[in-house]
């Protein structure tokens, strides 16, 4: 375990203002988001990323952060630690095509009230690449409870959505005896397509008829990052408008943003969240973590979580879940259905999300 401080060399970012100021701009019939990233809003962000984000004054803002590196079993892990020295550990787990940034605004909400563990998922930001198959949800599960014994918590709470909540349901569904509580943005959507649908209530029916209309529409993505992430990562890893037009239409789509995705994402952040993932070159290793969850033999694992269980749910996420369906595969405890807010909960409500925490991990259900 030692400190840790982000200094990307100055060689990697002029290679950067280079390749964006060289972007090979493709045509377009219409300059919409029907048939993909709308062209003058990549643009925008391009320009900006190229012409005024200034990534050094980030940098020294997020080595402002009690950051270390930490190697678990072999793998280094980059670690963000906040909060209250003392008070309940909880580990937080972001998910794509964020990262650790995506808790910015929400860890000075909850600094009085736990002791906080932001680590970077492997192959994503400034935590190591994976060099060979096999890196899971469940082996990132078990490294996670390996790193937060590393920081001395036998016991702990957990909070993710997206691919960390997949993470984060193999921690507490292998490792119930360590996990105070698990808290949810969104029921991890394997559950989605591994359900009998006979077996389905009417919300639940509903539910599949909303998540495969999804499908169709907005997850191409995921059908290429599951089945051939390495034909993807020769792009994104080559060039920076092409890996930001990955990201934005995902965070427009994804948002409670009314279709204006520069409403919630200010240019900065979006160049900040980009930058990290060309400069660590995890664009690749990133969309391998789809490959890798949905080649995990589930052979022996637990079916249930059985320890108390929130969830948030915010009503522009991808696709929100009932509560009856949440209910077959958690000991649920409490269920909250937000006013407002998308899929990146703890960026576009921090608040509302700190809030839910606090009482969730605060309850008599909870705390035992």
């Amino acid at each position: 375990m030692e400190p840790f401080l982000i200094d990307v060399p100055q060689p990697v970012l002029d290679d950067l203002h280079r390749r964006l100021g060289d972007t090979r701009w493709p045509d377009a019939v219409a300059d919409d988001w029907a048939r993909g990233t709308q062209p003058t809003a990549l643009r925008r962000l391009v320009d900006h990323w190229r012409d005024e984000f200034d990534w050094r004054a980030v940098e020294r803002r997020l080595n402002t952060l009690d950051q270390y590196r930490v190697d678990v079993d072999g793998v280094g892990l980059h670690v963000v630690r906040a909060g209250r020295s003392g008070a309940p550990p909880l580990l937080l787990l972001h998910g794509w095509p964020d990262s650790y940034l995506r808790f910015l605004r929400l860890l000075p909400l909850l600094g009085d009230r736990f002791d906080l563990v932001v680590p970077s998922l492997p192959g994503f930001g400034f935590s190591d690449r994976p060099t060979a198959p096999g890196m899971h949800p469940s082996r990132i599960a078990a490294l996670f409870v390996d790193l937060m014994a590393q920081f001395g918590f036998d016991r702990f709470g957990v909070h993710a959505g997206d691919v960390g909540g997949a993470v984060a349901e193999l921690v507490a569904a292998r490792f119930p005896e360590r996990v105070i509580g698990l808290h949810l943005t969104d029921v991890p959507y394997w559950h989605l397509f591994a359900t009998d649908p006979a077996t389905f209530s009417d919300a639940e029916h509903d539910y599949l008829r909303r998540g495969l209309a999804w499908s169709r529409e907005e997850g191409a993505y995921a059908d290429l990052q599951r089945t051939r992430p390495q034909t993807l990562a020769y792009a994104l890893n080559d060039s920076p408008a092409g890996l930001a037009g990955w990201f934005l239409e995902k965070f427009r789509a994804w948002s409670d943003c009314d279709g204006d995705v520069f409403s919630r994402f200010a240019p900065d952040w979006l160049c900040t969240n980009l930058t990290v993932y060309w400069a660590t070159q995890t664009a690749g290793s990133a969309a391998r973590h789809y490959y890798e969850a949905v080649h995990l033999d589930r052979t022996g694992l637990p079916d249930r979580v059985d320890v108390p269980t929130g969830v948030a749910i915010f009503p522009k996420d991808t696709v929100p879940a009932p509560r009856e369906f949440a209910q077959r595969w958690f000991d649920l405890r409490r269920w909250t259905e937000m006013p407002r807010g998308g899929h990146f909960a703890a960026w576009e409500e921090p608040g509302l999300l700190a809030d839910d925490l606090i009482a969730f991990f605060g309850s008599p259900d909870v705390r035992g």
